[in-house]
């Protein structure tokens, strides 16, 4: 529960139980408003929960293991792209020689190794959000959190980053726990997608993602695919979504 400018008390989340296992990617997704930027802020420790606990392994959740990506990749213009992904390395006081290391070998995973001396004005707006993906991923946390990273990117864009997270998850092994409000993404991404109401916001269904990994563009036009995209679109208009309103349309593969 939050007050708004006026001073009014609103609920954002009401009766949210989610758990993740360790090593699952699992996507929220709901109309705007809905609540899922809330839960990911209550989990990342940036939000106060008025009621109910956050517990990993039987243990209070620690902000060390955890690490967060937002739609914007608020990197620092002073400083060059590795030493933006260092940050975290200089706030959480880690080995110098030992992050940069890893730091250098993070870049190289996300294809940015060759510009680790630029800054950020001379990068694109997909390669400052992969940029951010490495510095969440530098002190090794258990569970990566990711508010809606690729929403302002292009569709072409936005597809090569889906597929380039999708091998960073597999290699790295961490637990996601993703917003998005893009179908086609969700299913792309997730072993399991998470679908909740409009405010305040509850979890209405869980769709499992039964579908091989690694998964390529081409897997989009499967019938496998868009049944499970279908099925997620229905479980949104039984909990209360207007279709088109605030939930982006399936993607077509062919056009991206």
């Amino acid at each position: 529960m939050y007050s708004t400018r006026s001073g009014e008390a609103t609920t954002a989340l009401r009766d949210v139980s989610l758990s993740l296992r360790a090593g699952e990617f699992v996507s929220l997704i709901g109309p705007s408003g809905c609540g899922k930027s809330t839960l990911l802020k209550i989990v990342a420790g940036l939000i106060d929960v008025t009621h109910g606990e956050l517990v990993a392994d039987g243990a209070e959740l620690a902000p060390r293991n955890l690490g967060v990506v937002f739609q914007s990749p608020v990197m620092l213009p002073w400083r060059t792209v590795l030493r933006n992904v260092l940050l975290s390395a200089d706030v959480l006081g880690l080995d110098r020689a030992e992050a940069t290391e890893r730091a250098r070998r993070l870049l190289a995973a996300v294809g940015l190794d060759a510009v680790e001396q630029m800054y950020p004005t001379e990068l694109s707006g997909g390669m400052q959000q992969r940029v951010a993906i490495a510095r969440a991923l530098l002190h090794d946390p258990a569970i990566l959190l990711m508010d809606e990273p690729f929403g302002a990117l292009d569709a072409i864009t936005r597809e090569d980053l889906n597929t380039r997270l999708q091998g960073l998850h597999t290699e790295q092994a961490k637990t996601v726990l993703f917003v998005t409000h893009n179908i086609d993404e969700a299913v792309f991404l997730s072993d399991r997608i998470v679908v909740m109401s409009g405010r305040p916001g509850r979890v209405v269904a869980e769709v499992p993602v039964d579908l091989p990994r690694p998964r390529s563009v081409r897997d989009k036009l499967s019938a496998e695919f868009r049944t499970i995209e279908s099925l997620v679109r229905d479980k949104l208009e039984e909990g209360g979504h207007e279709p088109g309103a605030g939930v982006e349309p399936q993607a077509q593969a062919s056009g991206q």
